[in-house]
């Protein structure tokens, strides 16, 4: 069987990873699937065309129900959706994407949610039937480079390398958008390190670059283009912001071996589906400072396998607690590893996605 699996691909980012890691699962099984970038196409018909001129293709995937998903509506071969997260987090909020990404879920074999909360949350926005989702975690698989340099890693992002063994270096993984929200403790953290510059926070991850996408919203066409200056004012905040650097973005194996050596992983999304980099921090056993949002809470258990904070102030709260409580650290880096071990392991993930593909047969 032949599919098209539609996503957003923009590189180095989760999901793109993720994109890869499920056509992987579906090619394991005997399958072809030519993944594509959702941003090489301007409309439905666009797809509905590549696909009738090419007989070849018997269905179809997406990531995300409005950026990919709504580009399958006018074909005929069978497909199924994989949540993206903002979908249903953010996207439901605006009566004209809700509407397409009903008629998505609608016509779609099948749809896959990674959290029992983003489930609930499509079924009770969408008119949808309960029983075409299916609930699959994200699968993680850790890699570190053995090449990577440390005091190389913060000497390019222009932290001191002066105490390299004593600094307490918090990564932020995350893409230079609004969503991900990475000013959100930018303030908050300059002043802590002023008050002991030891603590510095690294913010790593693909920057935003100019794009212009058509959106079909029912017969009107809007366009929306990504706010390119956002990641100008994020470089500007940061370069004044004392102990907050930028770092450049590295390759999957570099990412985590920075990840295993920091202090901690910090996430201050507004919204996420689920986050991988929370997952692959775990997996390395490092300790996690996520951001109490629905998305977060769903694979954080406060104090049992990651620590959550609400306000930037309380992210420094639960920073001191991290460091000043050795017996705390240890719990949830042990029950964090224990976790992704036992609900985001690969095999489930790929036996899932064989399945779900044999439907569309």
């Amino acid at each position: 069987m032949k599919l098209l699996f539609l996503a957003c691909l923009s590189p180095k980012t989760g999901n793109h990873t993720t994109a890869e890691r499920i056509r992987s699962h579906i090619e394991s099984a005997g399958h072809t699937c030519e993944l594509r970038d959702a941003a090489e196409f301007q409309s439905p018909a666009e797809v509905a065309n590549l696909i009738s001129s090419n007989p070849t293709f018997e269905g179809a995937l997406a990531i995300h129900l409005f950026k990919a998903g709504r580009l399958l509506l006018d074909i005929q071969v069978p497909f199924g959706v994989i949540f993206g997260g903002t979908d249903i987090n953010e996207d439901v909020k605006v009566e004209q994407k809700r509407v397409v990404m009903e008629q998505v879920l609608q016509k779609a074999r099948f749809a896959v949610a990674f959290t029992d909360k983003l489930k609930e949350e499509a079924e009770l926005y969408l008119l949808s039937q309960s029983s075409r989702i299916y609930v699959q975690p994200q699968g993680i698989q850790t890699e570190v480079s053995e090449k990577f340099c440390w005091s190389e890693f913060l000497r390019s992002s222009d932290a001191s390398i002066e105490h390299v063994d004593e600094l307490r270096v918090f990564i932020l993984v995350c893409g230079l958008r609004r969503v991900k929200d990475p000013l959100y403790l930018v303030e908050v953290f300059s002043e802590w390190h002023y008050e002991n510059p030891l603590n510095v926070l690294i913010i790593i991850g693909p920057k935003c670059t100019v794009c212009l996408c058509l959106f079909f919203l029912s017969n009107s066409v809007v366009r929306q283009k990504i706010d390119p200056l956002f990641t100008v004012e994020v470089e500007a905040v940061v370069k004044r912001a004392a102990g907050v650097f930028l770092a450049q973005e590295r390759s999957q194996q570099e990412l985590h071996a920075a990840m295993k050596r920091c202090f901690a992983v910090v996430n201050s999304s507004v919204s996420e589906g689920m986050s991988a980099a929370i997952l692959e921090a775990m997996d390395l056993g490092v300790p996690v400072l996520a951001r109490d949002i629905p998305g977060n809470a769903a694979v954080v258990q406060h104090e049992f396998t990651g620590l959550l904070y609400s306000s930037p102030q309380e992210f420094v709260h639960q920073s001191h607690r991290l460091l000043s409580d050795h017996e705390l650290r240890v719990r949830v880096v042990r029950n964090g590893k224990l976790y992704v071990e036992e609900h985001h392991g690969l095999n489930q993930e790929r036996e899932t996605y064989r399945r779900l593909v044999d439907t569309l047969l």
